[in-house]
């Protein structure tokens, strides 16, 4: 592989990075809960929720919506902070397999001991070993790789 030789660029990055991992991200949340007799539209209200409060449940698409509009920032948000940091740690676009892997373990981390208990008002309890092993393969495979890999091939193109 090529190394990076030049700064990420921030659409790579921020965009295309943040995107791929916010699609990859909902749809195993869509898998999971499915799987567990939830329904996507849940899922959606769910993150609607943090906001809305319990309402989000009665709300219906207009809440699902919302929820979606708030997932797709909160990936976008990450990836801006990747592309942030890789303009001070070039090792970021260097070594995308181990600071993506990395990056996302440590989205993970934030959000569920950082946001959850917050927007919650409620500490958060250890998921189960097959739930949480999903969260972190997601986390790291699906939210930290694809960001750090776009923002690694913007680099190798900008340089």
């Amino acid at each position: 592989m090529t190394q990076a030789t030049g700064p990420a660029r921030a659409f790579d990055t921020i965009i295309l990075g943040g995107l791929t991992a916010g699609v990859l991200d909902i749809l195993d949340a869509f898998v999971v809960t499915t799987l567990n007799g939830g329904t996507p539209v849940r899922v959606l209200q769910t993150i609607a929720s943090g906001v809305l409060g319990r309402d989000a449940y009665q709300a219906g698409a207009p809440a699902a919506a919302l929820g979606l509009g708030l997932h797709f920032l909160i990936a976008i948000s990450a990836a801006t902070v990747y592309w942030l940091a890789s303009r001070r740690l070039p090792v970021l676009v260097r070594r995308p397999l181990w600071s993506g892997l990395g990056f996302g373990l440590a989205v993970w981390g934030f959000m569920y001991y950082v946001v959850l208990p917050i927007t919650f008002s409620r500490p958060n309890r250890i998921p189960a070993w097959p739930l949480l092993l999903n969260q972190l393969g997601i986390h790291a495979i699906g939210v930290g790789l694809p960001i750090a890999f776009f923002a690694s091939r913007s680099a190798r193109r900008s340089g």
